[in-house]
């Protein structure tokens, strides 16, 4: 049974928690440290990648996120902030590490685990562990059970008079380039493993979120995170179906779900290129996972979502022959607007597939939040990182992958002779 816990407001917990750690310094990591920095608790951020710290610690931010660069210089520079390559000891540990897929689409719980093995070491009993990494139902009781296996001088319920170590997960419900915004105003769950633990994690994240606490247990907490993601996945598979349709019809599908969505109960969502990121591309796949016999809609979704981008290039190649050898400029890489987060990313994925399908053309990526091209493009002769009006002063085509507000810029009357390909109803709207 799910528990409401206080009125949202931040309320001080400097006293109870001395220090908090965190664990990754990623695209949540770092804006929870930034955050609960800013409240005044003692927070240090470790992270395997030296540059990462190296660039914390000098008060920067190594990837794009609207005002978290701001949050982040001022910690470090009033001393409440630093980063590190291990972990010591904490009141709190925060664990916010990737959890991908495997390639029969189970989570790879490699980062979690890893984690665990370098917290178990500095427990004396009484911390609090919180696991905010996007994980299958079950996860953070295995984290627990695994960190107790190493330390079995510790317990979740104080048996035997071995001390407490405390148990929660917690998801992060952020939206990638308004998270400083909804880190403090969304609603938190707050799901225990033993007795206690919701309620210190709760005062913890109360220092800086104004939303309220919903609290349960850590399985409940774990699958809200996936339903949530996955339920924009099916409402997207919708519209990225209905985009084909659409089009096989002659119909503006952007035309017609903003007039179906004018009925008092229907909100279809905007189709695009595919689905990216770490969380809708992925957490699906976590529940299908959990239970294969009785998820044939969710598995259906994503396998909808994840076929669009070979529709994008078919659409794309459309009106050239074999023999031809056409010049694309192909605008946007990240997975969604104005971030450089290319996890998961339709759009890289386009880019990859055009350019290895179709070795004898030449390919002008556009993507003004970053100077270098993917690991996935890199080394791909026929793919070249470019300005705008370079690629499409160039190009026979040209495809809007990502709707980035800098692509505004771009006087469309430049496009008139161009075969044009908007998966995003970017020149639509």
């Amino acid at each position: 049974m799910t528990t409401l816990t206080s009125e949202p407001g931040a309320v001080s917990a400097k006293s109870e928690f001395s220090s908090v750690a965190v664990i990754g310094l990623g695209y949540i990591g770092l804006p929870t440290a930034a955050v609960l920095a800013h409240s005044g608790i003692d927070v240090v951020g470790v992270d395997i990648s030296e540059k990462t710290v190296e660039a914390v610690n000098r008060g920067e931010v190594p990837f794009v996120e609207p005002e978290l660069g701001t949050h982040v210089a001022a910690a470090v520079s009033q001393g409440k902030l630093k980063a590190q390559l291990s972990v010591s000891a904490a009141s709190v540990y925060i664990i916010a590490v990737p959890t991908p897929f495997l390639e029969d689409k189970s989570a790879d719980l490699s980062f979690i685990m890893a984690a665990a093995e370098n917290i178990a070491p500095v427990l004396v009993g009484g911390e609090l562990v919180i696991l905010e990494s996007t994980s299958p139902p079950g996860t953070t009781q295995r984290l627990a059970d695994h960190i107790l296996e190493i330390r079995p001088d510790l317990s979740l319920d104080g048996s035997d008079n071995r001390p407490v170590v405390y148990f929660a997960h917690c998801p992060e419900r952020v939206l990638p380039g308004k998270v400083m915004t909804e880190i403090v105003t969304n609603d938190r769950v707050v799901g225990e493993v033993n007795p206690g633990a919701a309620a210190m994690a709760s005062s913890l994240y109360r220092t800086f979120c104004k939303g309220k606490m919903l609290e349960t247990d850590a399985a409940t907490a774990e699958l809200s995170k996936l339903v949530e993601n996955t339920y924009r996945d099916v409402n997207i598979a919708l519209a990225n179906e209905l985009s084909i349709v659409s089009k096989n019809l002659g119909v503006d599908v952007w035309e017609l779900i903003e007039i179906a969505n004018h009925h008092p109960r229907v909100n279809i969502l905007q189709p695009g290129p595919g689905v990216g990121g770490h969380c809708i591309a992925v957490d699906p796949w976590f529940i299908v996972a959990a239970d294969k016999e009785n998820t044939p809609l969710i598995r259906t979704a994503r396998e909808v979502n994840d076929a669009k981008p070979g529709h994008v290039v078919k659409q794309i190649m459309a009106p050239f022959k074999v023999s031809d050898k056409p010049i694309i400029a192909a605008l946007g890489l990240a997975f969604k607007s104005n971030i450089d987060d290319m996890r998961e990313s339709p759009s890289v994925s386009i880019v990859r597939k055009l350019a290895l399908e179709n070795t004898g053309i030449k390919i002008l990526v556009v993507e003004p939040h970053t100077d270098e091209l993917p690991q996935q493009l890199d080394g791909l002769s026929n793919v070249q990182l470019v300005t705008a009006a370079e690629a499409i002063d160039q190009a026979d085509a040209v495809v809007l992958l990502v709707d980035h507000d800098k692509f505004r810029e771009i006087d469309i009357d430049r496009l008139s002779k161009k075969h044009v390909v908007d998966t995003r109803g970017f020149w639509s709207k």
